[in-house]
């Protein structure tokens, strides 16, 4: 496990969290069923969604050394992807804060707030896109793979999910079709994530090097690999605890489902950074 990597491991989590969430709740707001109460304690509930977004942004300056750093990262935007990942997430933050403050105070006509919300999510996809990117060199074979954007579309879509549909219970929403279908679109979500998994490991053994294989660059992968699914799946039979007891869901029940969602994401994505290895010697 590579946790001296813990302000990647945070940044990459939270924010794809934070990107997929926000994607989940700006198509509910968008699609006009929300009653006005609703959508006021659902804007106030998306408070926590910049709380991600802050955290990590805070935990990836650890990683420069110095957070005056930070905006060295922004020099070469359009020819370097990291450039453009602080780019397109600096502005996915600001477009979607203005937008929220706006909805906050009233502020502004609905036209602009809805240009503002759909250019938040568009602006996140690409953040997503750059995020992606920027991990898929030519130098580091374990990570230049159709594995790499299926973790991390599949974090923007799991956890996401989960923390929209926290955040929709503890705005108490009123559209019961929203909380039996959202499991299900997690559950196929899940699935692919784990059928990528079990290729993914299977494959480790060919890419090598003169001196070591990518299987053994992290002795206990078994072991993390069975904290990691045991996490995510019981996440998963925790969220479908109310549709099998045909009941709304609960604050509880769903922040119990996203911490062991979020814990497993942190596992796998510390064996994502564990695998780093370069081509040569």
């Amino acid at each position: 496990m590579a946790w001296h990597e813990w302000p990647l491991i945070l940044f990459t989590v939270l924010a794809q969290t934070a990107v997929g969430a926000f994607i989940l709740l700006g198509a509910v707001i968008l699609s006009g069923k929300l009653c006005i109460g609703v959508n006021d304690r659902l804007h106030k509930a998306m408070f926590f969604i910049w709380v991600l977004m802050g955290l990590g942004f805070m935990a990836s300056t650890m990683h420069l050394g110095s957070p005056l750093r930070a905006f060295n990262a922004l020099n070469n935007v359009g020819s370097s992807w990291l450039s453009n990942e602080i780019f397109t997430g600096s502005a996915f933050f600001g477009l979607g804060g203005v937008y929220w403050l706006l909805e906050m105070l009233d502020k502004g006509s609905e036209k602009i707030r809805k240009a503002l919300l759909v250019a938040g999510m568009v602006v996140g996809l690409s953040f997503m896109f750059s995020m992606t990117k920027l991990y898929l060199l030519d130098t580091v074979p374990t990570w230049n793979t159709v594995y790499t954007p299926i973790a991390f579309l599949s974090t923007m879509v799991i956890s996401g999910l989960i923390f929209g549909h926290l955040l929709l219970t503890g705005a108490q929403h009123k559209m019961a079709g929203l909380d039996r279908v959202l499991p299900y679109i997690g559950a196929v979500a899940i699935v692919v994530s784990l059928v990528a998994l079990v290729s993914q490991l299977i494959g480790l053994a060919e890419i090598q090097t003169s001196v070591i294989t990518a299987a053994e660059l992290i002795p206990n992968m078994a072991q993390l690999q069975i904290i990691r699914i045991g996490l995510l799946l019981t996440a998963l039979a925790v969220w479908f605890i109310p549709n099998l007891m045909n009941s709304r869901p609960a604050m509880p029940v769903m922040g119990v489902s996203f911490a062991l969602v979020l814990l497993s994401e942190l596992v796998g994505r510390g064996v994502f950074y564990g695998l780093h290895m370069t081509v040569g010697l």
